[in-house]
């Protein structure tokens, strides 16, 4: 199994730029793993103890979605996600492998800190500052206070929250910076995202593990499907370019 690393409950601050809103979260205990998926990881379709090398970087956020569910099948886990055509849906029951949240990203990112980084960035992220040509072998530079690595830097990282549903529909977040981002672009705030077919050369995955809801719930840890549709109803004339999630209820 992967080396995970027992995350404790918290509460972190979302803010929303573009809404000019904010959000404190309560999270519930959960497992992330130490470092990014790494190549032989994703290959393989199994989660590997102490994995190292380089992490895997051009993953859709779909292909994230399946390799959590094809690792969970190697461990005999109960899915996170059952999984039709494009439409996804997370089961926040299972026990499974799965993508964090974004607000559980944040707190894992943090680890107790109060600034934009967990520590300064040449100790803690391969940036454009270290002039690298792409992805460097994980857990090389000094981990957080959790003993996570490589949470900010190297790749970005998929996360299961979508991006703005008024605006991008059903466009998904990634979070972290990666190894050609200038400094600015390195902070735990930082969000951005792309369709869940998009291939991204600089995003990757970070794994999460843990039950932190309810059977067929629709939400958890920050996240709700409810308030996704609530965000995409938008009253008003759409500003050109916005595709809002399409109408629609909760899944079943």
């Amino acid at each position: 199994m992967a080396t995970l690393i027992r995350i404790p409950g918290g509460s972190v601050r979302l803010r929303d730029a573009r809404r000019g809103t904010a959000r404190t979260v309560a999270l519930r205990s959960f497992e992330i793993a130490a470092t990014p998926l790494t190549v032989d990881e994703f290959r393989t379709r199994r989660a590997i103890a102490d994995a190292r090398g380089a992490p895997i970087a051009g993953v859709t956020w779909l292909d994230a979605v399946r390799w959590c569910n094809s690792a969970s099948d190697s461990e005999s886990l109960p899915p996170a996600y059952t999984i039709t055509g494009d439409a996804v849906r997370w089961d926040p029951a299972s026990p499974g492998y799965r993508l964090p949240t974004e607000a559980e990203w944040v707190h894992a990112a943090l680890a107790g800190s109060m600034g934009p980084r967990y520590g300064e960035l040449a100790a803690i992220a391969w940036s454009s500052a270290d002039a690298v040509l792409g992805p460097q072998p994980v857990a090389s530079k000094e981990p957080n206070a959790f003993g996570v690595y490589d949470m900010l830097g190297n790749v970005w990282e998929w996360c299961w929250d979508r991006l703005d549903p008024a605006r991008y529909g059903d466009y998904r977040v990634f979070k972290g910076g990666g190894w050609a981002d200038p400094p600015w672009s390195c902070r735990v705030g930082v969000r951005r995202g792309n369709a869940p077919d998009a291939v991204v050369e600089d995003v990757g995955l970070r794994v999460a593990r843990g039950s932190v809801g309810a059977i067929a719930a629709h939400g958890g840890q920050g996240w709700s499907e409810a308030a996704d549709r609530e965000r995409a109803a938008v009253a008003t004339a759409l500003p050109p370019g916005w595709t809002p999630l399409r109408p629609g209820g909760i899944p079943d």
